[in-house]
């Protein structure tokens, strides 16, 4: 029962974190295409995935070669500094102290620096670097949770099938809609994700220190808890001190 939970946990964590990803990169491609056009906004998607697939085929062996025990010490503190960073940001946007990510609002900036940019012949470099830079930086955020949590819980499987459905129904949303997901509750998503992230960080991180967790993985999902619970403390009092500034925080653009 502990091994299926862990699985389901894993995939889910990945399912969510590459879907943030995703709208994050789909919101630039689809500023491009619709501005630019499709053919140079597409080969640039498609030289972006070229180089994430030359990586991943470099980074999971290489992972596999490296001690379990070190394995997860390393990866354990990478999650821990990622998790944390996106829980800080979901925190302070929660609180009021941080200005709420606005997809609709990137698609319009991007959009309006797409049409302003010189029209070329051929192929469209502008379109092209747009597409390969939005693929490739998000991209790689995927493959770096995913590699990292399936190899650490050696649930490489259930990693790779969480981003893989996360990516797939972003790419089927946004072929049906042609506008960037602006109702994805980014911040709920992203407030989610930075506790998993930092729940996985710091029970791998402890496994390889030889820290023994009490029921060993059943010791996840009270992690869970205690960050959450000092998260939405951290929350609570951001807010207070908020209100008490008077501070007027805009919607991010």
């Amino acid at each position: 029962m502990v091994d299926s939970v862990n699985g389901l946990a894993v995939a889910l964590t990945t399912f969510l974190a590459s879907g943030v990803e995703a709208v994050e990169a789909l919101t630039i491609v689809l500023a491009a295409a619709l501005t630019r056009g499709w053919r140079s906004t597409l080969v640039g998607v498609a030289a972006a995935l070229a180089v994430i697939a030359v990586l991943i085929a470099v980074l999971g062996p290489a992972l596999s070669a490296i001690p379990i025990s070190a394995l997860r010490v390393v990866v354990g503190a990478l999650l821990l500094a990622f998790g944390l960073q996106w829980l800080r940001k979901a925190v302070l946007r929660a609180a009021g102290a941080k200005p709420i990510h606005d997809e609709a609002a990137i698609f319009a900036r991007e959009a309006a620096a797409a049409h302003a940019a010189v029209p070329t012949t051929g192929v469209d470099w502008y379109a092209f670097t747009l597409a390969f830079k939005g693929v490739t930086l998000e991209g790689l955020e995927v493959v770096f949770i995913v590699l990292s949590v399936g190899a650490s819980a050696h649930r490489m499987p259930a990693a790779v099938a969480g981003a893989a459905a996360a990516v797939g129904v972003t790419v089927i949303a946004a072929a049906a809609v042609r506008q960037p997901l602006a109702r994805v509750p980014e911040n709920t998503t992203k407030f989610v994700v930075g506790l998993a992230l930092t729940t996985f960080g710091t029970f791998w991180a402890g496994e390889g220190v030889g820290v023994h967790w009490p029921g060993s993985d059943a010791a996840l999902p009270a992690l869970f808890a205690i960050y959450g619970g000092v998260a939405a403390a951290a929350v609570a009092c951001t807010r207070r001190a908020v209100i008490s500034s008077g501070a007027d925080v805009a919607v991010a653009s």
